[in-house]
């Protein structure tokens, strides 16, 4: 037999849930179990997508800095905009893919700050882009918050 993670971080919430929460007193205690056993539920879907999602995102960015590059004028942030659009990712553990999503958010906030401080007409599609990214970030991490 071969656990699928899950599987197991499933079985084991409902056993919380359903074994261990209704025979617990205080209140107070069984609400915390059943906390516990919705966060294992959150886990049990980030863990399914953690890679793709960071892949997914990091993809988005370098390629929104491929086109931000063109059209910033700092020769510092265009050049750091340009090695970010050419750079990959190294490895697909989880938290070597968060150390470069860091930095490349990190970037996007730069990008960001450096687009709304300039009125330019010409920098409005880039700033209508970065609102756009970050309304798929923020649609990746969405959670199902399903029944276990």
């Amino acid at each position: 037999m071969k656990p699928e993670i899950p599987k197991v971080l499933e079985i084991v919430a409902g056993k919380l849930l359903f074994d261990v929460a209704p025979y617990v007193t205080p209140s107070y205690r069984q609400s915390s179990i059943g906390v516990t056993a919705m966060l294992l539920g959150i886990v049990r879907e980030e863990w399914d997508r953690a890679a793709a999602r960071r892949l997914e995102e990091n993809a988005a960015l370098r390629a929104l800095f491929r086109d931000a590059a063109k059209s910033v004028t700092d020769t510092d942030l265009r050049r750091r905009l340009a090695e970010a659009a050419a750079s990959s990712d190294a490895s697909a553990l989880v938290s070597e893919l968060e150390r470069g999503n860091d930095a490349l958010r990190a970037l996007l906030i730069e990008l960001h700050a450096y687009v709304e401080q300039d009125a330019s007409p010409a920098l409005r599609p880039l700033e209508d882009a970065i609102w756009r990214e970050l309304l798929l970030s923020t649609e990746r991490r969405r959670l199902s918050i399903a029944p276990f």
